[in-house]
């Protein structure tokens, strides 16, 4: 286990993000406290038994020495919400914990940052660092001795090959490939089942043809 604490928890966030890793968290027999969602409608079926507080001000209530945080909220290009929520609470002496799947291949030479989640089936190889806050999504793979910036979500599926660098608050979506040796730079955006060859800019955005995108063709 990554943690050396049994706290109970607070999972920020309702929603399908949220409702994966309190599966995760449930079968590991860890206590979720409270779930935070602004409606009770939007809690999903996993959390309806959890005690439902409906707003961020309220986990004040709670000691930040007596419970650990869970950022429940999904982490999509362009949003800030996961990222201001982490560092409002952190601002405040709030401890978030470190969620990783049992399914979840890492290496003993690996290290996940606080906070950061790992999903089901997701592999960490040997020398690669996933900083705090990030997720690595169901079936990615971050091979070997990758560095992965804070607040980076690598979406389901993706593939970083060995020694890839990304920055801070960096997107990789679902079924992209990164290969060896690339630097992505803080805050872009890489397109669902795109591949990348050669280093990126900081806050660039790249989409495949648009053929194969139609959903996200108006972005």
């Amino acid at each position: 286990m990554l943690n050396d604490d049994n706290f109970p928890l607070i999972l920020i966030g309702g929603g399908g993000h949220a409702s994966v890793l309190a599966d995760i968290l449930i079968s590991q027999g860890r206590e979720i406290a409270a779930v935070v969602s602004p409606e009770i409608s939007n809690v999903r079926r996993i959390l309806a038994d959890t005690l439902h507080i409906e707003s961020d001000e309220q986990i004040l209530k709670f000691d930040n020495q007596s419970v650990r945080l869970v950022n429940g909220i999904g982490l999509m290009p362009n949003s800030q919400n996961r990222k201001k929520a982490h560092q409002y609470f952190v601002s405040l002496g709030y401890r978030f914990e470190t969620v990783v799947s049992d399914s979840a291949l890492i290496s003993t030479h690996g290290c996940i940052g606080k906070g950061a989640q790992v999903l089901s089936r997701a592999v960490v190889n040997t020398g690669s660092y996933i900083g705090g806050n990030s997720i690595v999504n169901t079936s990615s793979v971050v091979e070997h001795d990758c560095s992965i910036g804070e607040g980076n979500h690598i979406a389901t599926n993706a593939t970083l090959c060995g020694h890839v660098v990304t920055g801070d608050d960096v997107f990789i979506g679902a079924n992209a490939t990164i290969i060896q040796g690339v630097t992505i730079g803080a805050s872009s955006i890489i397109g669902a089942g795109v591949v990348v060859t050669r280093d990126v800019a900081p806050k660039s955005i790249l989409y495949a043809p648009k053929s194969h995108i139609s959903t996200l063709g108006n972005r």
